[in-house]
């Protein structure tokens, strides 16, 4: 099976622009994320799509490997999509460029979930762990995702779901965790389908696939990740081992 890892890159992030190149040690944001995926020795190819000249030569004039979109995007599935056209692969996956810190093994549990599916039922796949902590469960920059028993999501909200009515229920909350896995066919696929209703809703682009009928099958990991989507997070970061 042959496997390759995309790491869609936009510079202008809106709530912290230019974030991708902020400094952390001696090497950027985005070439963390990008040496750190290459390091798994999980893929055939890593590579960064992005819509930046700085971003480009960032990844370049550091011996990886990355593209130039070739149009605007609303969303980094899309942004991949228009590079995964050009390139034969069996299953893609989609890394964050804002987690410096991606690990080995979440991603491996997630190429893991295509490999043993023979028949090819699945066709996305995403990451997601637990959490009990009220306030990153109250949280709407914290993306929560309730599952059948299949583990195949229901539904994703940047509400708190499932909603506690019963509070005496034992009740599970999961975090998503943006980082997906597609058959290459589903991910240009994605592509031709309208932005949906609760996508521009909620601002969450994997429910595009769930409101077309598509299921994405979750994956369960002990990783928490972090995410850079403000300075604060810049400074946990450095404060979590760099500098």
């Amino acid at each position: 099976m042959k496997s390759i890892a995309l790491i869609p890159a936009r510079y202008a992030a809106s709530r912290f622009p230019g974030k991708l190149m902020q400094q952390l040690g001696d090497k950027s944001i985005i070439r963390h994320s990008y040496e750190n995926t290459v390091n798994t020795l999980l893929f055939d190819e890593v590579i960064v799509v992005t819509d930046s000249d700085i971003i480009f030569k960032e990844i370049v004039e550091n011996g990886g490997y990355a593209l130039m979109s070739k149009k605007e995007h609303e969303s980094g599935s899309d942004r991949i999509a228009e590079a995964a056209a050009d390139i034969q692969a069996d299953v893609i996956v989609n890394v964050q460029g804002d987690e410096p810190f991606v690990k080995k093994e979440p991603l491996q549990r997630l190429l893991r979930v295509f490999q043993n599916d023979e028949k090819k039922h699945i066709q996305v796949a995403s990451l997601m762990h637990e959490i009990h902590d009220d306030n990153l469960i109250a949280d709407p920059n914290s993306v929560k995702v309730v599952i059948d028993k299949d583990w195949n999501a229901l539904l994703f909200s940047r509400s708190v779901i499932p909603y506690k009515r019963d509070k005496s229920a034992k009740t599970v909350y999961y975090k998503h965790i943006g980082i997906y896995g597609y058959r290459r066919k589903a991910l240009l696929d994605f592509t031709n389908m309208p932005v949906s209703t609760l996508e521009a809703t909620e601002k969450l682009e994997q429910l595009r696939y769930l409101e077309n009928g598509i299921k994405i099958r979750m994956v369960l990991t002990n990783e928490s990740p972090v995410s850079i989507d403000t300075p604060e997070d810049l400074d946990k970061a450095r404060r979590r081992g760099f500098s």
